[in-house]
């Protein structure tokens, strides 16, 4: 038989979750890099741009396209390790919380 009650605990619960994996986040940090690491990117877990690392050889030149480059993949890679870590902070906090709905992936929430 179907518990409302506990079903409305366990929303309760999957809310304080992820209000904790929310403030969890912003404490994750993902690094990226690109040139062999002449250029470093690190984000936050709510994928925002916290740090940027050029390494001063690439200020020399006059290779503007190419440092604009290297920073945006560097940022990208950072962005993506971001939200893979996101996920795995989502799953890890709710994980067995709710039932398993086929479909309902909980790590869209973050973003």
């Amino acid at each position: 038989m179907f518990d409302m009650m506990k079903m409305m605990g366990k929303v309760k619960e999957f809310q304080a979750r992820m209000k904790e994996v929310q403030d969890n986040l912003e404490k994750l940090q993902a690094q990226g890099e690109s040139g062999a690491g002449m250029v470093k990117a690190t984000v936050t877990g709510k994928k925002t741009l916290i740090a940027l690392d050029i390494d001063p050889a690439l200020l020399k030149g006059e290779d503007k396209v190419i440092l604009q480059d290297l920073v945006v993949a560097a940022v990208n890679k950072a962005m993506d390790a971001a939200d893979v870590m996101a996920k795995e902070e989502v799953r890890k906090n709710t994980d067995g919380l709710l039932p398993n709905i086929p479909g309902m992936d909980l790590g869209s929430l973050m973003g």
